[in-house]
């Protein structure tokens, strides 16, 4: 049986959406039922890379269940302040980690540090995986193997200058890992990215939302699972399957339920307000399969240049997107008559290296330059955001931005624009502000 004490959790997240994870976990709190003796979900601190929250088995549960923005959900296990590796494995072998998993789990430990004086993460990670390995062989006779990839239980130590933290995850693989996505081309964005710019959006279930390079459909597949209610984690496992002391019957009725309104979406013939086109066919094929998946029913999805588009309805709303890198954007999309071609290369490239390939060329800065002008010509009244590692793309664009706000898809700095569009040029803009350097 787990225990009734509360615990105290972490739940990192991508740089820049902290304030969003918080708001999101103190939704979850409210819905999560109440019972007779059971710790109250408590939403704390905010950090950078992350928010702090505490209570029992139901509030870990609850969070890898339904938070879209959180990379994981980690229990905090111990901390103390430490000066060498030496510190850091007694603090781990001091740890009753057969409460958890046995020697029978496979294990790995992942230390991260900010400002740590010790000259070796990888020495520290070795000093924490004997700690936790000698202290099961010392309880049971037995060692737990080692698994990298595929590992029942995950340990993480974090470091700062001072103090050594210890977590267990209760995630498994990282939240953002739907188990809908199969088909997504190369280095796509992350789903938890995509669903805390939503938040930073404003949109909100019945606002019209339109992604005009949607892609493999990150952005539109988040806003409908939010629009019809159904669960990210709703299909796939998690870590705290593997514990000893998860609260099973809870988790069942958790589970069954997210189930339920997954079954009850996907019978819905909803006329959702969200939007969808992208020049690839091959990329919008990608896009319905995840949808269906994802427990969607079918939206509208066109292929379309991105230039060309038009409002697909006349009540305003957003527009969201996450330009790809290089070649799809494909001014080489249109052939000789107009028409819509698929471009030689459907991808977006991983990290910083390939983004500093696919600077903008003058290709890309006459494509940029006709979405500009599709975007005031025909949206008045919409609200734009644009996510691009691009520091230049309003300049290309020809618009001012309103705001933008610094985030990271995975390693690569990235920013997000917001417009606000009238018609007309640049020109006759109002002073822009800008909310974040």
């Amino acid at each position: 049986m787990p225990s009734p004490m509360p615990f105290d959790f972490f739940a990192p997240c991508p740089r820049g959406l902290e304030a969003p994870l918080a708001a999101e976990l103190a939704e979850i709190a409210q819905r999560l039922p109440s019972a007779a003796g059971a710790p109250s979900f408590e939403a704390g601190a905010q950090v950078p890379g992350g928010v702090h929250f505490r209570g029992g088995w139901a509030a870990g549960m609850a969070a890898n269940l339904h938070s879209r923005i959180a990379s994981r959900v980690l229990l905090k296990i111990a901390e103390r302040p430490y000066r060498s590796e030496q510190d850091i494995y007694a603090l781990a072998a001091e740890q009753q980690w057969e409460r958890w998993f046995s020697a029978n789990e496979t294990l790995r430990v992942d230390v991260t540090a900010i400002k740590s004086p010790l000259r070796s993460l990888e020495f520290a990670t070795l000093r924490v995986k004997d700690a936790v390995c000698d202290r099961l062989r010392g309880v049971s006779g037995a060692r737990p193997s080692i698994d990298t990839a595929q590992p029942d239980v995950r340990v993480f130590a974090f470091l700062t200058a001072t103090n050594c933290t210890l977590y267990l995850d209760t995630s498994g693989e990282p939240l953002f890992k739907r188990g809908w996505r199969l088909d997504k081309g190369a280095a796509p964005l992350r789903e938890n990215l995509a669903a805390g710019i939503l938040r930073l959006a404003g949109w909100a279930p019945g606002t019209p939302i339109y992604d005009p390079m949607c892609g493999s459909g990150t952005f539109i597949a988040e806003a409908a699972q939010i629009a019809l209610g159904v669960a990210p984690g709703v299909e796939r496992r998690f870590g705290f399957e593997k514990l000893k002391q998860y609260d099973v019957s809870t988790w069942q009725t958790m589970k069954v339920a997210a189930l339920d309104a997954k079954r009850q979406a996907g019978a819905k013939k909803a006329d959702l307000p969200i939007f969808g086109s992208d020049i690839s066919g091959d990329m919008l094929e990608k896009a319905r399969a995840n949808l269906a998946r994802a427990g969607v029913p079918s939206l509208w999805l066109k292929q379309l240049d991105a230039r060309g588009i038009v409002p697909p309805l006349e009540q305003p709303g957003i527009i969201i997107a996450n330009p790809p890198y290089g070649e799809r954007i494909a001014v080489r999309g249109r052939g000789p008559r107009g028409e819509v071609r698929e471009p030689r290369h459907a991808s977006r490239e991983d990290g910083a290296e390939a983004f500093s390939r696919a600077q903008p060329d003058a290709a890309d800065s006459e494509f940029f330059r006709a979405f500009g002008d599709a975007l005031k010509q025909r949206f008045a009244g919409w609200r734009a955001f644009v996510l691009t590692a691009d520091r230049s793309l309003p300049g290309q664009m020809r618009l001012r931005e309103s705001t933008k706000t610094p985030l990271f898809n995975g390693a690569l700095e990235c920013r997000l624009f917001r417009f606000d569009l009238v018609a007309g040029s640049v020109k006759s803009r109002p002073g822009s502000q800008e909310s974040q350097a």
